[in-house]
């Protein structure tokens, strides 16, 4: 049904990085069948993405109404402009800690100029073509942190699965603790009821009718037994008192300096989660269809989407794995598909708002306990744990500091800690053997020809080194331990880079350093094998002839040393460092 591969065409850089994945699907031809498809998996999407709109919503301290018009703009400007052809937005999840933190400490209009600012901060990400980086992010921090986002969207679950009545419910999970047990005589038997059946139909359904909407179920059940019964049990229509059958007009937050100044930092921490989880999404899709999204384009659709959200009373718009993951099992063709699932959003605010307010709180409450379990990627973490001691690390540090501090904090701990862990790595993989054989070409299979090379190797007065490995600041200074070992009765250092696939400004240094101090002492340093990438940086450095000179392999470097090339070694091995441009 697709195509493995998605090449890319002759048109303009810019257009290839930017156009919409609509306008190439639109450009291979778009039939009937093609939209029946799209309007089937833009359905199913819709059936999921209803009630959980109005649950993250609702967790996040905003409105189900706002909710739903973030799924609804949001999810058609991310289909309509974004760089994935299955990619679907809307509220997500991971955002729930985020936005409920933000609206306690800046209000409603708050949280929209940092929705409107991080749409902002997306799109030129995405114009300064920044999207590449973002996928450098460690695995164990994504699983790490979306398993803290987890359990603290569960822990704010837990008043309205009880039904526990409290005014004031604290952010902080240490907090909210021991606020939710200071209530616990104010317990709702028949919230618990509700809940409980809620999960239990979820995971029923889930396991005996994959295919069927399970939450859609769950939600309706629930409420037409709560308004045929007369359930005592809080509804969307007693705390919000239903939802608006119509779309707000479009319209600005209150902009101020100072405002902007309040509120940046929460702006930088969504756009920091909405890149990573919106290219995570892409990739994932990627993953399921063999098809390849554009991530600069991706993350500029991400932007519209947001400022396009936040001018409509919406918040955080984001690529979401779950029903991204739901239109691509529903058979979707192209972007098409998300585009309807937003116009069937619509079309329920406009129809059926009204029945929303039947809809339990513990029912929702329910459903986002389940996505929370969904979320914890528990084989991951096993395999993990089992990788060793440095996965785990950044596992944990990660997963506590999302938990216990904030999110952006946990991204830049796990981050930092994975990456000095790299580091630490590659140096450990670089190695120096010393009076490394003569490989470099293949030898005859003669004896005689072998013992020549073999007396060669042997010549005290030429030491042959051979590095393996990334040569970056990180192995400078032990490999430069090692190499700084020139005996008086050393006529020649022969540096094999053969087996040296990156060389950085301070491994060039190195042996800049090296050789400046060979030259002084009458020792002549050549460099054999380096590839183009790696002489390139070392001629930026200076080492040139008569300092440094250069050889294809170990053996032409002891043939010149001796005299033993066509040309003279100074002139053949100038020739040899022009011949790698700059």
């Amino acid at each position: 049904m697709y195509a493995t591969t998605e090449q890319p065409g002759r048109s303009p850089r810019f257009v290839q990085l930017f156009a919409p994945k609509l306008l190439t699907v639109l450009g291979e031809g778009y039939h009937l069948r093609h939209l029946r498809a799209d309007a089937l998996a833009g359905l199913t999407v819709a059936i999921v993405a209803l009630p959980l709109s109005m649950a993250i919503a609702i967790a996040s301290g905003a409105t189900p109404a706002q909710g739903l018009y973030t799924a609804i703009v949001g999810g058609f400007l991310v289909s309509a402009l974004g760089g994935s052809r299955f990619q679907i937005g809307g509220p997500a999840g991971a955002f729930i800690v985020l936005v409920a933190a933000t609206v306690a400490a800046h209000g409603m209009e708050g949280l929209i100029l940092a929705t409107m600012l991080s749409g902002i901060m997306l799109a030129l990400l995405g114009f300064l073509r920044l999207g590449t980086f973002i996928k450098f992010i460690p695995f164990p921090v994504t699983v790490g942190f979306t398993a803290g986002i987890a359990v603290i969207i569960f822990a704010s679950q837990i008043k309205d699965l009880l039904g526990l009545t409290l005014a004031h419910e604290p952010g902080e999970l240490l907090e909210k603790i021991p606020a939710l047990w200071a209530v616990r005589d104010s317990v709702t038997p028949v919230a618990i009821a509700v809940a409980g059946a809620t999960i239990a139909l979820i995971l029923l359904i889930g396991r005996y009718r994959p295919h069927w909407p399970g939450m859609l179920i769950a939600v309706v059940a629930a409420s037409a037994l709560t308004a045929l019964a007369g359930l005592p049990v809080e509804t969307i229509g007693t705390r919000f008192g239903g939802i608006p059958s119509t779309l707000p007009l479009p319209h600005l937050p209150a902009i101020t300096v100072e405002k902007i100044v309040a509120v940046l930092p929460a702006a930088m921490s969504f756009t920091l989660l909405g890149a990573i989880e919106s290219l995570l999404s892409a990739v994932v899709a990627d993953g399921m269809t063999g098809r390849r999204h554009r991530s600069n384009c991706e993350l500029v659709a991400q932007g519209a989407a947001n400022i396009g959200s936040a001018l409509f009373g919406g918040f955080c718009v984001t690529g979401t794995i779950a029903r991204t993951a739901t239109n691509v099992r529903a058979g979707a063709h192209g972007p098409v598909a998300g585009m309807l699932h937003a116009l069937f959003l619509l079309l329920f605010v406009l129809i059926a708002a009204p029945l929303a307010s039947y809809i339990p709180l513990a029912t929702l409450a329910g459903v986002l306990a389940v996505v929370a379990w969904n979320m914890i990627d528990r084989v991951e973490i096993g395999v993990l744990l089992r990788s060793g001691w440095a996965e785990g690390i950044v596992l944990a540090a990660t997963f506590l500091l999302t938990i216990f501090r904030d999110l952006t904090e946990a991204i830049v701990i796990g981050f930092s800690l994975g990456a000095l862990i790299f580091i630490h790595r590659m140096s450990q993989i670089a190695a120096v053997e010393v009076d490394a054989p003569l490989v470099a070409v293949d030898l005859p299979d003669t004896a005689e020809p072998r013992a020549a090379y073999d007396e060669q190797a042997a010549d005290p007065e030429i030491v042959v080194y051979r590095i393996s490995g990334a040569l970056f600041f990180g192995a400078a200074a032990s490999i430069g331990a090692v190499l700084d070992q020139i005996r008086d009765g050393h006529k020649a250092l022969v540096i094999d880079l053969s087996a040296v696939p990156f060389l950085d400004s301070t491994g060039a240094n190195m042996i800049g350093g090296l050789a400046e101090k060979a030259h002084r002492r009458g020792v002549a340093i050549w460099i054999s094998g380096a590839s183009r990438g790696v002489r390139r940086v070392l001629l930026t450095h200076g080492l040139r002839p008569p300092t440094c000179h250069y050889a294809p392999d170990i053996r032409t470097a002891v043939e010149r040393q001796r005299g033993k090339s066509v040309l003279p070694a100074s002139s053949k091995d100038q020739s040899d460092a022009r011949s790698t441009p700059e």
